[in-house]
């Protein structure tokens, strides 16, 4: 556990400061990750990726829109469907944050080895069963 709480802590300690200088948290990086993973996403949909419900949502991506970092546009098959997407300076946050991650991701996996690295593979997937595609609410 302690491992994983220290390996935790250090991949997310940059990002951490990065969101910080922009008055951002950890809920919003979470919000930034999915829409760059699933671009054109739901509010529904992004509801059920992060497991959480509308009301808490609301200010984190309300702050976000304030921000011109994310953008909500109408779907053209339902006007009452709202599908968020990147502005050009969200989409510039978001690939920062991530770079961050991958250069430390990459440093771990490079000294730890493949048969490690596919060990870790297994236990994230292991751990994540049931959230991945949104969840069971998506």
């Amino acid at each position: 556990m302690e491992a994983f709480f220290f390996g935790y802590q250090a991949f997310t300690a940059k990002a951490d400061e990065m969101l910080a200088r922009r008055g951002l948290s950890r809920v919003h990086h979470r919000i930034l990750f999915f829409i760059a993973k699933y671009p054109g996403l739901s509010i529904k949909q992004l509801l059920g990726y992060l497991g959480v419900s509308k009301q808490a949502l609301s200010t984190p991506l309300r702050q976000l829109l304030e921000m011109h970092l994310v953008e909500s546009l109408t779907a053209a098959d339902d006007k009452r469907k709202r599908l968020l997407g990147f502005t050009t300076e969200g989409a510039k946050l978001e690939r920062a944050l991530r770079r961050e991650q991958a250069k430390l991701l990459q440093r771990a996996f490079a000294e730890a080895g493949e048969p490690a690295v596919n060990g870790w593979l297994q236990v994230n997937l292991a751990l994540g069963k049931g959230r991945q595609a949104g969840g069971a609410d998506a």
